[in-house]
């Protein structure tokens, strides 16, 4: 009994081991209320919670009305709305809510129609080739090179660290690639893979690949780099790992690729955590370690979103947070005030005068609350270790109690958001249905050893996830110059084009490409013409109206 009560306020962090990395004192970690004070200003600006010239009178005070002003205004717009609100019941009884199914009209006719012509006119790409064109065009292999800096003593560093990341990005073995690549031995594959990546430079390569994404005109037929969906998938390991957990979910032992999606389908940050981790901890890390120029407000995520403390993170880092609902009667609603009654919707909030917002409580931990924020934004603590602390069950930590409170009223807004916005409810599927697409796409690109990763070094396991999600970027941003190419040439033929119909084409696209066989290096030596970015479609549109719609590609 002491042992598992020690247990579990270790996981809290209500107790801490000197000298511990997992289980250290987190709270020494962060900065001194005085260095939070000089940045404090500039900080609420850029998260958005103070606009220029408010920030001196941003206090505890302010703090608490603006929250308070949030929680009143969502609550009354739903009680308003509800009468117009079709699709929303609450049953007066219990107070539960349930939303009537969308029911998409499918993909339109000339939308079909055009996904059809541009798989038929996608060219036979193999892997191989996909990775040297990227690799002249964005030139991500320069990132590679020895840990000492210096350049790569290697006859040709462009075709090892090119065919390298083919290997890698396949999870196939060094020596079983070796046996389909002419020209290359399996250790010659092993040592660059091991002394020339690391995890920060195959990061900055995803990044290159990312911001030239981001540059293509047909990037904006599928969003505006401003959301992101964050999810994990299940990657098998052998069992006699001693880093393998058994997954309750799968029951089999692996872990987690943890990927963050943007909405133009491409990979902006990828994690490999083990199963027994609660996922959400790592749904702010992903967007504070994310490096590239696409920088989203937005995030997306499963129900394992649906915490406390990530949502009072997520608001004080200045995101979004909205995740995917779907079990309604394990969400509580809380009150403004004990005086707080509706006309409509007030089922929702429980008993009268229950579940009420403490605002006493949030604004006496002001100030650690933003010391915990400005340090988190400043690198000083990772998101991720003060999430795992910040989790429920915690009797002693101030902080923990504090963060709930924050989340309570920021979770309450957003539910009352989802049920009474439809199209925000089919923006919120639609980007987690392309996460989901995404993880069976980037299995498909793994192919290699039966998707099972076999080192046992957790560190070697992070970059394989990242060798992955480096191949599978460039396989997206390749295929999104073809399905670019295709649609100027079918423009030239006097096809018409709705912006509307493109958004419906994913990347995501496989028929073309061939996966087995020789690996044929010839395509290393081939320099490509530059590409063209630019594409006469006008996309404002799909700007200006709901961009949730049914019918995102699928992975083959």
């Amino acid at each position: 009994m002491v042992f598992t009560a020690l247990a579990e306020e270790l996981r809290t962090g209500d107790v801490a081991v000197v000298g511990s990395e997992e289980y250290a004192d987190w709270s020494k970690q962060l900065l001194a209320w005085e260095a939070v004070q000089e940045k404090l200003g500039a900080y609420l600006v850029e998260v958005g919670l103070a606009e220029e010239g408010e920030t001196a009178a941003f206090d505890a005070g302010f703090f608490r009305r603006q929250l308070e002003d949030k929680l009143r205004d969502a609550a009354a717009a739903a009680d308003a709305g509800y009468p117009d609100n079709e699709g929303l019941v609450i049953d007066p009884e219990t107070g539960i809510p349930s939303l009537k199914p969308h029911r998409s009209e499918g993909q339109r006719p000339s939308a079909r129609q055009l996904e059809e012509e541009i798989k038929a006119r996608m060219p036979e790409r193999s892997l191989m080739g996909i990775l040297a064109r990227t690799a002249y065009w964005v030139e991500w292999w320069r990132r590679f090179g020895p840990a000492s800096g210096n350049e790569p003593k290697l006859a040709d560093p462009f075709g090892r660290y090119v065919i390298t990341t083919f290997v890698k990005g396949t999870n196939m073995g060094p020596y079983e690639a070796a046996r389909h690549t002419p020209g290359v031995s399996g250790h010659e594959l092993s040592y660059t893979a091991n002394r020339h990546f690391s995890i920060v430079l195959l990061n900055e390569a995803i990044a290159d690949l990312v911001n030239a994404h981001a540059q293509l005109d047909i990037s904006q037929a599928w969003g505006d780099g401003t959301a992101v969906a964050a999810d994990g998938t299940h990657m098998d390991t052998y069992l006699d790992n001693l880093l393998a957990e058994t997954s309750v979910r799968y029951a089999k032992p692996g872990g987690i690729a943890y990927h963050h999606i943007s909405d133009t389908y491409i990979a902006l940050f990828t994690h490999f955590i083990p199963c027994g981790v609660w996922e959400a901890v790592y749904i702010i890390e992903g967007l504070l370690k994310n490096t590239s120029e696409v920088k989203p407000t937005t995030v997306h995520a499963d129900t394992q979103g649906q915490s406390f403390p990530v949502f009072a993170l997520a608001h004080l880092l200045g995101f979004d947070l909205m995740p995917r609902i779907r079990n309604w009667k394990d969400s509580t609603f809380y009150r403004p005030s004990k005086q707080s009654e509706y006309v409509h919707i007030d089922a929702l909030f429980g008993e009268p005068g229950k579940n009420v917002i403490d605002w006493d409580l949030i604004e006496s931990q002001f100030r650690h609350l933003m010391r915990v924020a400005v340090s988190v934004r400043e690198g000083a603590i990772s998101s991720s270790t003060l999430l795992k602390r910040l989790r429920s069950g915690s009797r002693k930590n101030a902080t923990y109690t504090a963060f709930r409170e924050v989340g309570r009223v920021i979770r309450t807004v957003q539910l009352l958001r989802y049920l009474t916005d439809a199209p925000l409810r089919r923006r919120v599927t639609a980007a987690t249905n392309k996460v989901e697409s995404f993880n069976r796409f980037s299995q498909w690109v793994g192919f290699g050893n039966r998707g099972v990763i076999a080192d046992n070094d957790p560190v070697e396991q992070e970059k394989a996830m990242k060798f992955n999600a480096l191949l599978t970027n460039a396989v997206i941003f390749h295929n999104a110059l073809d399905i670019a190419e295709i649609v100027r040439h079918m423009l030239e033929e006097g096809w018409t084009i709705e912006p509307e119909d493109l958004m419906h084409i994913s990347p995501y696209l496989t028929e073309h490409i061939s996966r087995f066989g020789e690996y044929s290096t010839h395509e290393l030596g081939i320099q490509p013409e530059a590409y063209d970015p630019k594409l006469d479609v006008d996309f404002a549109p799909l700007r200006e109206t709901d961009p949730a719609v049914a019918g995102f590609g699928q992975a083959a």
